[in-house]
């Protein structure tokens, strides 16, 4: 078992930068593939990125591709989305979360644990 808490959401406007941090307790987090997803108003849950266990691998939505750079601490337990060139389509409940698979997976139902969710709003 592992919980999840996200934090760094906010209201900023076009073309500033965020970062998000998630922090995990429990079970070793390196045991653990990261992903951040992201789901807007009347839209489906989508992955903006993802990080495997040791950082060696990434993947990144077409959305978020130069703009979106994921990391982790393994020695802090903790994941982080680095958010640069805000847009307003990137406006959305953000959410963290972990897979016990070793490959990087892309869909909700591949992620065991979520957080809470952190608000982003981007204004024009």
């Amino acid at each position: 078992q592992v919980q999840l808490v996200e934090s760094g959401g906010g209201l900023v406007q076009a073309g500033e930068s965020l970062r998000l941090s998630c922090a995990a307790s429990g079970r070793t987090f390196s045991s653990y593939t990261m992903g951040w997803f992201r789901q807007a108003p009347g839209k489906e849950r989508e992955l903006v990125a993802a990080i495997s266990r040791l950082a060696s691998r990434t993947y990144y939505s077409n959305s978020v591709k130069g703009r979106f750079t994921i990391s982790r601490d393994n020695d802090k337990n903790t994941v982080y989305l680095q958010m640069n060139s805000l847009k307003p389509e990137d406006t959305a409940v953000y959410y963290c979360a972990a897979s016990t698979t070793f490959a990087i997976m892309t869909r909700v139902d591949d992620y065991n644990y979520w957080g809470q969710g952190t608000q982003v709003t981007v204004s024009s």
